[in-house]
C-alpha cells in the first residue's frame, strides 16, 4: 500500500511540472512567430482571463480599441503555418464564401480553380490554396475585407464572443494584436487538452490503486497457500529423494547397457555405410547409361519427326498447290462458260498456299466498307484472283494521322466489302512490331497477317506470292518499289497504294 501512495505522489508531483513545461514551450513557439511575450502561461488549474466566459467581453472590448491596420496593408509577423487549427478554418471558410463575389482578376491564379467549385467544397477542398492566397497577395486579401464588410460584416468584428472568430478576423485585417490572439486561441486549446490528460492520468492512478489492492489480497492468499503447500512438499521431497536414489542406481545399469548397444550399432552402421556406397556408384553408373541411352532415343525420335514434318508439309504443299491449280483452271473454264452462257462460275473451297506460309500469324480481323477504279476491277474479277495488300504502306499512304489500330481497322474494313463484291481472296500484311494489343473485331474474306518477331512485312508478302502456283493471278497492293519490283518477277500484277485507296474509297 505504502509502494502504491508514493507512486500517486510521484505523478501528482510530475504532472503540474511537465503541463507546465508544455504550456511554457507552446508559449515560446508562439512568441518566435511574431506574439509578444506580455502573458505568463497559465498553470494547470488557472485560466487566462481573457478565456474565461465573463471576461470574454471584457477583453474583446478592450481589444476593440486597439488600432487595427489598414485594408490591404503588409500582414503583422504571424507564422501562418502555426495558426491553431479553428483559426485556419474560419479564415478557410470567409474567403470560400468570398471568392463567389470577387472578380478573378482580384484573384491569384492558384485560387482561381476554387472559386469554381461547389460551395460546400470550397473551404474543405481549396483550404490550403485560399490560407496560401490571403498570405500572399494582398490584392486578394483585400477584395475579402471589401466583400466581407460589404455582406457579411460580423466576420470582421474583432469584439466577437469566440475567440477563434475574433482572432481570425484580427489576422485578416492586421491587427496589432493579431498575435496575442492566436496565443490566446492555443493557449485555451491547449488547456483543454492538458486537463484531459490530467483527468486521464488520474482516472489511472485510481486504476492502479484498486489493481494494487487486488494484487495484495491475491499475495497473501497466494502466500497462505504456499505456506501450507510447504509442509505437505516437505513430506514429498523426502520421498522424492528415496525414489531419486533408487532411479539412479537403475539408470547408471541402462546407462552401461546402452553404451554395449550403441557400440554394436556404430559397427553395424559402419557396415550398412560400407555396402550402401557400393549400391550407389552402381546405381549412378547404370543411371548414366540410361541417360545416354535415352538421350540417343530421344534425338533419334526428335529427327524422325522432323522428317516426318517435312515430308508432311511438302505434300501438303504440293496438294494444295496442285489442288489451287486445278479450281483456277476450273475457274476459267467456268468463266468461260459464264462468259458463253453455259454456266454458272462456282469457286471451290479450301485451303490455300497463304494459309501455310511461315513468318506470319493471323492475330484477328477487322470490319467494314467500299468500292475501286475499273483498272483493277479488271484484275479483280479474273477467276481465283488472289489480293495481297502491305498494309501499313498503304494505310500510312492514305489516312497517316489515324492511331495504327484505327489504320488497320479501316482498311480490313474496306477490304472485307471489296471481297464481298468481288469474290477474290484477299490478305493483307501487317508488321507485328507495331502490334501493342491484338485486335478483336473480325472481317469476313480478309486474311489478316502480322510478320513474326524479326521478319518484315516485306518478307512475309514475297514469301505469300512465291506460294502461289505458276497460272494463278496475284495482284499485290504497294507502293514499295522493291516489293512491287519481287513480285512482278514472280508473275504478280503490282498496284499502287495510291490506286487501290482510290478504289476503296469510290463507295
Amino acid at each position: 500500500m505504502r509502494i502504491c501512495r508514493r507512486r500517486v505522489a510521484r505523478r501528482q508531483r510530475w504532472y503540474p511540472s511537465a503541463r507546465q513545461t508544455r504550456v511554457t514551450e507552446r508559449f515560446r513557439a508562439a512568441s518566435l512567430t511574431g506574439v509578444p511575450a506580455t502573458h505568463s502561461p497559465a498553470g494547470p488549474d488557472e485560466a487566462d482571463p481573457a478565456e474565461l466566459p465573463g471576461g470574454e467581453t471584457t477583453d474583446a472590448a478592450a481589444r476593440s480599441d486597439l488600432p487595427t491596420a489598414p485594408a490591404g496593408a503588409p500582414l503583422p509577423a504571424v507564422d501562418w503555418d502555426a495558426l491553431p487549427e479553428a483559426v485556419r478554418w474560419r479564415l478557410a471558410d470567409i474567403a470560400a464564401v468570398a471568392v463567389a463575389g470577387i472578380p478573378s482578376s482580384d484573384m491569384p491564379a492558384a485560387v482561381r480553380p476554387v472559386a469554381r467549385f461547389a460551395p460546400a467544397k470550397r473551404a474543405r477542398r481549396g483550404g490550403p490554396l485560399l490560407l496560401a492566397g490571403l498570405r500572399d497577395s494582398t490584392t486578394f486579401r483585400t477584395a475579402v475585407i471589401e466583400w466581407a464588410r460589404t455582406h457579411r460584416p460580423e466576420v470582421l468584428d474583432l469584439t466577437a464572443p469566440d475567440m477563434a472568430s475574433a482572432a481570425a478576423a484580427a489576422v485578416l485585417l492586421g491587427a496589432p494584436d493579431a498575435g496575442e490572439r492566436i496565443a490566446a486561441v492555443a493557449r485555451r486549446s491547449s488547456g483543454a487538452q492538458l486537463r484531459t490528460e490530467r483527468d486521464a492520468a488520474l482516472a489511472k492512478v485510481d486504476r492502479l490503486v484498486e489493481e494494487n489492492q487486488r494484487l495484495r489480497r491475491e499475495l497473501d492468499a497466494a502466500t497462505s497457500a504456499a505456506r501450507r503447500a510447504g509442509a505437505a512438499g516437505d513430506a514429498d521431497a523426502d520421498r522424492l529423494r528415496t525414489r531419486l536414489r533408487e532411479q539412479g542406481i537403475r539408470l547408471r545399469q541402462a546407462l552401461d547397457q546402452a553404451d554395449q548397444l550403441a557400440a554394436a550399432r556404430d559397427a553395424e552402421l559402419s557396415e550398412v555405410r560400407r555396402t550402401l556406397a557400393e549400391v550407389e556408384a552402381q546405381r549412378d553408373r547404370e543411371r548414366d547409361r540410361a541417360e545416354l541411352a535415352s538421350r540417343r532415343a530421344e534425338r533419334a525420335v526428335a529427327e524422325a519427326e522432323t522428317a516426318r514434318q517435312a515430308v508432311r508439309e511438302a505434300r501438303a504443299a504440293d496438294e494444295v498447290r496442285l489442288r489451287l491449280l486445278v479450281d483456277t483452271v476450273a475457274g476459267a473454264v467456268s468463266g468461260l462458260r459464264h462468259e458463253l452462257a453455259l454456266g454458272e462460275h462456282a469457286p471451290s473451297g479450301g485451303l490455300r498456299p497463304a494459309d501455310l506460309v511461315s513468318g506470319g500469324s493471323p492475330l484477328s480481323k477487322v470490319s467494314d466498307q467500299v468500292a475501286d477504279p475499273a483498272t483493277l476491277d479488271r484484275l479483280l474479277a479474273l477467276p481465283m484472283v488472289h489480293l495481297v495488300v502491305d498494309g501499313y504502306n498503304v494505310t500510312k499512304t492514305g489516312y497517316p494521322d489515324l492511331t495504327l489500330s484505327d489504320q488497320r481497322d479501316r482498311l480490313t474494313g474496306q477490304l472485307a466489302a471489296l471481297a464481298a463484291r468481288t469474290g477474290a481472296e484477299i490478305t493483307v500484311v501487317f508488321d507485328g512490331a507495331a502490334v501493342v494489343a491484338v485486335p478483336i473485331t473480325t472481317s469476313r474474306g480478309v486474311r489478316v497477317l502480322f510478320s513474326d518477331p524479326g521478319v518484315l512485312a516485306d518478307d512475309v508478302i514475297r514469301a505469300l506470292v512465291a506460294a502461289e502456283p505458276r497460272g494463278r493471278p496475284v495482284v499485290v497492293g504497294t507502293s514499295d518499289r522493291a516489293v512491287a519490283e519481287a513480285v512482278r518477277r514472280c508473275g504478280a500484277y503490282p498496284v499502287s497504294a495510291a490506286v487501290l485507296l482510290a478504289r476503296l474509297s469510290r463507295s
